[in-house]
């Protein structure tokens, strides 16, 4: 059996009385500032009210005459007329027995893309962080590639603007180019329609007979990637493990490769600018 529900107590109720009559005079508080602003901006013993009054008598005139103009009754009639023509033309469609289809295979679309979209969204949002720490790490080097852009841009303005030229000056040709291949590739269009008809119809048969191997064909790929999965494993791991291994060998090299490019540089400098120093030969010999 359902409790009644206790009264509220005398100190609820003043209370509850106390904020209503609290937010009650507020609101006719804001009441009479609305109405005292408004009274103020109307005033016509004061100058703002006279000039707005003023303005709006001339604004609400001047769209009164434009709006009685000729042009302006004939577009009105015109927005009037293709707004009916939307609605007459519009309506039968949407109720169409043509619509219906439409609106089944959209229910059918949304209905089978939902569950893809739930399940590619954490792939998604996983790329999409990859992606804007990819752009964070490679913020010092757009500058340098918006500068490289520029560049280019700047190399082709003058190769598009003369392939522009020349084609605007080679018009008449181009033009009986075109209608010599429209009346070349016309006659054969029918061809080439039934042509594909044909092959549409053979690619489908080929098709249908191929699909009952192709998955014969991955079940069988699946169950030989189930077996090989341990040797797969185990590949990976002597791969890691051998990279972990040769890590050191690359840093080396890395090193001792850095080493005799800067040595290098210091003997082409050396050979390049002589006179800085007569009788001086700097060489750096790599450790």
């Amino acid at each position: 059996m359902a409790t009644i529900p206790s009264l509220p107590s005398r100190e609820d109720v003043l209370r509850m009385a106390r904020s209503t009559t609290d937010i009650t005079g507020q609101l006719l508080d804001t009441a009479q500032n609305i109405t005292r602003i408004t009274i103020n901006t109307l005033d016509p013993r004061d100058g703002s009210g006279a000039e707005m009054l003023r303005m709006l008598r001339e604004t609400t005139a001047e769209l009164a005459e434009a709006s009685a103009s000729p042009q302006a009754q004939e577009a009105f009639s015109r927005m009037v007329d293709t707004l009916t023509r939307l609605g007459t033309s519009g309506m039968p469609l949407a109720a169409h027995p043509v619509s219906e289809p439409a609106q089944a295979l959209l229910a059918a679309l949304g209905d089978s893309l939902l569950p893809v979209l739930d399940a590619v969204q954490p792939a998604v949002e996983e790329l999409a962080a990859a992606v804007e720490d990819l752009t964070d790490a490679m913020s010092p080097l757009l500058p340098v590639t918006a500068g490289v852009a520029a560049g280019v841009l700047l190399v082709l303005t003058p190769v598009i603007r003369a392939a522009a030229e020349v084609l605007r000056d080679s018009s008449p040709e181009l033009r009986r180019a075109a209608d010599a291949l429209t009346a070349a590739v016309a006659p054969v269009m029918p061809l080439q329609v039934a042509l594909a008809e044909r092959a549409a119809m053979a690619g489908a048969g080929v098709v249908r007979a191929a699909v009952p191997p192709l998955a014969d064909l991955t079940e069988g790929a699946a169950a030989t990637v189930k077996a090989v999965r341990p040797v797969v494993v185990a590949g990976e791991e002597l791969l890691v493990a051998g990279l972990e291994q040769l890590q050191p060998l690359l840093l080396a090299g890395a090193a001792r490769a850095g080493r005799i490019a800067r040595a290098m540089a210091v003997r082409v400098s050396a050979a390049v600018s002589p006179a800085a120093e007569p009788g001086v030969v700097v060489s750096v010999v790599p450790v």
